[in-house]
C-alpha cells in the first residue's frame, strides 16, 4: 500500500483497536492496552500470524466458560480448545501475579484444560511469567521457562538464542522489559531505584557488549540455571565476564575495579527478560521510549534539567537537515536524544546511499556500519555538567549507534583551555556545522562565577539608549545570569562564521521581556534569525510547565556584523514562525490523537520496513500495520521550513 493514500479507520471515542483482527472495537482499559501490546509482539517479534491468533478464546472450565485472552493455535489448525498449543494471559499493572482470582494460578488452570497447551504466559505489563506445562504420570505441572518460543522454533532455541534468532522489540515490549528488570532489582536487591538503574544500566551493557562483539550468545540464563544455585552461579559468571569487556572497552564509563553489584539470582532474571531481544536492531523509537521512562524517573534533577521530548528534537533535526560531512554539537547533551535523533538521521542516508549502491542488503551493511562509525566517531560531540547524564547519554549512544568518543563531562559555559585534552583537541570554537541544544535554565541555577562572567558579552551590564533605541555594553559585570542567556553567546561562538546554523530551546522571556531586550540584540547582530518555533504550554509536561521556543540562528560572518555596525542598521530578512500547537501529548503525558467531527480517534494504515533473518542472513519485508494519528504537527512544521528554505535559496 502506498504510503500517501492510507486506508483510514474510524474509532471510537473511548475505545482501541483489536491488533489481531483489525476490526474490533474494544474498551480501551488499563487491561486491554497490556493485551494488544502483548498481541504485536506475538505477530511482529515472535512470528505467529495473526490468523494463528484467537483474542478472548472460550474455554470449557467444568461448568464454567471462561475466555482465555490470546490463545495460538499451529498453523492450519481449527480454533479448538483440544488444538491450542499456547496462552497468553493479560491484565493490568494493578494485578498481581499471586492474586487468587487473576494471577499466575487462573493461567495455569486455562492451560490444564487443554490438553494440547504446551505454553503458557502471565503479564500485567511490570511482571512477566513464562511457564512449559509437563506431564508427569497423571499429574500436570508448570515449569517456569525464560521466554516463549518463537514461530517454528524449539525451548531449545530459548533457552541459549543463536544470535540470528534475536527479536527486535517492537512498540513497548522493551518498556515493559526494562520495567520489570528495574522494579525486580529495586524490590528484590534491597536497592533504591536510582541505585537499581544503574545495576540495570551495567546490564544492559553486557547485553549490547554480547550483540557486538561475541560469537555466540552468552547473554541468556536459562530456566534451570534461575532455580539453582548452581546454575545462577553460572549465569553471573558469563556475565562478570562481560562486564570486565565492557569495562575495558569503556573505561571513561566504568572504574576498573566497578562489579555488578547483584546477587545471581536477580542478574538472571534481569537476563532472562532481556536476551531475546536484539537491542542494536529494535527500533530507534522503541529503544528510545524505553529508555528515556527509565533515565528519566531516576536522572531527572534540581538543576534545570528537563529532557527534550523526541518529537521536538526530530522537529528540530529535520529543520536543519545534518549530513554526514556536518560537525555536530550539543553542548549541554543531557541523555544525548538531540544528537541521537541527529547521528540517526544520517544514518538512514548513509544506509539509503549504500543500499542503491550495492543492492544487496548483506554487502550494503558492511559498507553502511563502517561509513557509520566514522562518522559517529569523528563529527558528533556532546558535553554536559552532569556526569551521570554524561554516563547515561553514552549508554544511549551505545544503545543506538557507537558515538561514546565524543561524548564528555565538561563544563561547556568555561574556557576552552579548562577542558580535558581530549575535548579540547576538537577545536570546537568556530568550527561546529550544526548545533542542537535544550540547555538548562532558570533563576535557581545562576551563573555567578566573574571568571566565567566576564568572558561573555552577554556577562555583562548593558545600557539602553532611549533614544537611538539600542542597547550598549558596558565594562560592568553582572553579579549574576541565569545559564540559558550566556548559552546563547556560547552556542553561537561555536559556529561555523557564515554558515553554521543551531536550534535552540529557549525559555519565552528571551523573546519577549522587556529587560532582556539587550540579548534579543546581541543575537540580531551576531547571527540571523532563521525561525521561531513557538512550542506549546504542554511540551515539557508533565514533567515541568514552562512556556518555550525553538530558536534556530544562523552565525553571521565577522564582515557582516562589521557591515551592519557600521552603517547602524540590520539587513532586512524573512523569519519563518510557526506555533506547535498540537504536540502529541497532554498536561499528564498522555498521548493524544486525532480524532474526527464526532470525537471519534483516526486509525491510519501504513506500511513500514521490518528486519528479519532468513538463514542467518538480513532481509527486509514490508508489513502493513494500523495505528492510531498521534495529534502532533511538530514534523509539519519542520517540513514547511525546509520548503520556506529551499524557496529562499
Amino acid at each position: 500500500m502506498n504510503e500517501t493514500s492510507p486506508a483510514v479507520v474510524i474509532v471510537q471515542q473511548g475505545k482501541i483497536l483489536d491488533y489481531v483482527d483489525g476490526l474490533t472495537q474494544r474498551k480501551e482499559t488499563p487491561e486491554e492496552y497490556v493485551r494488544q501490546e502483548i498481541a504485536k509482539s506475538l505477530v511482529r517479534e515472535y512470528g505467529y500470524g495473526k490468523h494463528q491468533v484467537a483474542v478472548e478464546f472460550s474455554l470449557r472450565l467444568g461448568s464454567r466458560r471462561p475466555r482465555a485472552d490470546l490463545v495460538i493455535f499451529d498453523e492450519g489448525e481449527k480454533h479448538a480448545q483440544d488444538r491450542a498449543r499456547i496462552i497468553v494471559e493479560c491484565k493490568s499493572q494493578k494485578t498481581k501475579a499471586n492474586a487468587r482470582k487473576h494471577g499466575v494460578e487462573q493461567l495455569q488452570s486455562y492451560m490444564s484444560v487443554c490438553p494440547n497447551v504446551t505454553y503458557g504466559m502471565w503479564t500485567n505489563g511490570i511482571e512477566r511469567f513464562c511457564f512449559r506445562r509437563v506431564d508427569n504420570e497423571g499429574n500436570v505441572e508448570f515449569e517456569e521457562i525464560p521466554d516463549l518460543p518463537s514461530h517454528g522454533k524449539t525451548e531449545e532455541d530459548v533457552e541459549r538464542p543463536r544470535f540470528d534468532q534475536l527479536k527486535a522489540a517492537s512498540s513497548d515490549a522493551l518498556l515493559f522489559a526494562f520495567r520489570r528488570c528495574h522494579n525486580y532489582i529495586a524490590g528484590n536487591q534491597g536497592l533504591q531505584k536510582p541505585e537499581a538503574f544503574w545495576e540495570l544500566l551495567k546490564a544492559i551493557f553486557c547485553k549490547i557488549h554480547d550483540e557486538r562483539l561475541s560469537e555466540e550468545v552468552e547473554f541468556y540464563a536459562t530456566s534451570k540455571e534461575r532455580h539453582g544455585l548452581n546454575g545462577r552461579l553460572k549465569a553471573k559468571g558469563r556475565l562478570d565476564g562481560l562486564f570486565g569487556e565492557v569495562k575495558a572497552e569503556y573505561p571513561t564509563i566504568f572504574r576498573s575495579n566497578e562489579v555488578i553489584e547483584l546477587n545471581p539470582g536477580v542478574l538472571a532474571y534481569i537476563v532472562s527478560q532481556i536476551q531475546m531481544y536484539s537491542l542494536l536492531e529494535s527500533d530507534i523509537d522503541v529503544k528510545g521510549r524505553a529508555y528515556e521512562e527509565i533515565v528519566g524517573s531516576n536522572l531527572r534533577g534540581d538543576r534545570g534539567e528537563f529532557f527534550t521530548p523526541r518529537n521536538i528534537c526530530q522537529m528540530a533535526v529535520t529543520m536543519l537537515d545534518p549530513s554526514e560531512g556536518d560537525l555536530i554539537l550539543d553542548p549541554a547533551c543531557g541523555t544525548a536524544g538531540f544528537l541521537i535523533t541527529a547521528m540517526n538521521h544520517v544514518i538512514e542516508k548513509i544506509k539509503n546511499a549504500e543500499i542503491d549502491r550495492w543492492g544487496d542488503v548483506e554487502r550494503a551493511e558492511t559498507a553502511i556500519r563502517d561509513r557509520v562509525h566514522r562518522f559517529a566517531k569523528k563529527y558528533m560531540v556532546g558535553m554536559d555538567l552532569n556526569p551521570n547524564l554524561v554516563k547515561a547519554s553514552k549508554m544511549n549512544m551505545v544503545m543506538n549507534n557507537d558515538g561514546t568518543g565524543g561524548l564528555f563531562q565538561a563544563n561547556s559555559l568555561k574556557a576552552p583551555v579548562t577542558w580535558d585534552s581530549g575535548l579540547r583537541a576538537r577545536k570546537l570554537m568556530g568550527t561546529v556545522d550544526l548545533l542542537f541544544t535544550n540547555p538548562p535554565f532558570g533563576s535557581k541555577i545562576p551563573i555567578d562565577d566573574p571568571s566565567i562572567l566576564e568572558a561573555y558579552e552577554l556577562g555583562h551590564v548593558w545600557r539602553y539608549r532611549k533614544q537611538a533605541d539600542t542597547w550598549e555594553i558596558t565594562k560592568r559585570v553582572q553579579s549574576k545570569q541565569p545559564p540559558e542567556i550566556l548559552f546563547i553567546e556560547r552556542c553561537v561562538r561555536f559556529l561555523k562564521p557564515g554558515t553554521g546554523r543551531c536550534a535552540i530551546v529557549l525559555p519565552d522571556g528571551i523573546l519577549g521581556s522587556p529587560g532582556l531586550g539587550y540579548v534579543r540584540e546581541w543575537i540580531l547582530r551576531n547571527s540571523r534569525v532563521l525561525a521561531s518555533i513557538d512550542l506549546h504550554p504542554d511540551t515539557f509536561q508533565p514533567h515541568v510547565s514552562v512556556q518555550t521556543s525553538v530558536l534556530v540562528l544562523e552565525r553571521k560572518t565577522e564582515e557582516e556584523v562589521g557591515l551592519e555596525a557600521a552603517t547602524g542598521q540590520f539587513n532586512h530578512y524573512e523569519v519563518f514562525l510557526a506555533l506547535a500547537e498540537h504536540i502529541g501529548h497532554d498536561k499528564r503525558g498522555n498521548v493524544t490523537y486525532v480524532r474526527d467531527e464526532r470525537g471519534n480517534e483516526i486509525v491510519e494504515e501504513t506500511e513500514e520496513l521490518i528486519k528479519e533473518y532468513a538463514d542467518g542472513r538480513p532481509a527486509y519485508k514490508r508489513q502493513r500495520i494500523r495505528r492510531k494519528v498521534v495529534d502532533d504537527n511538530t514534523l509539519q512544521i519542520a517540513q514547511a521550513f525546509r520548503s520556506w528554505l529551499y524557496e529562499q535559496d
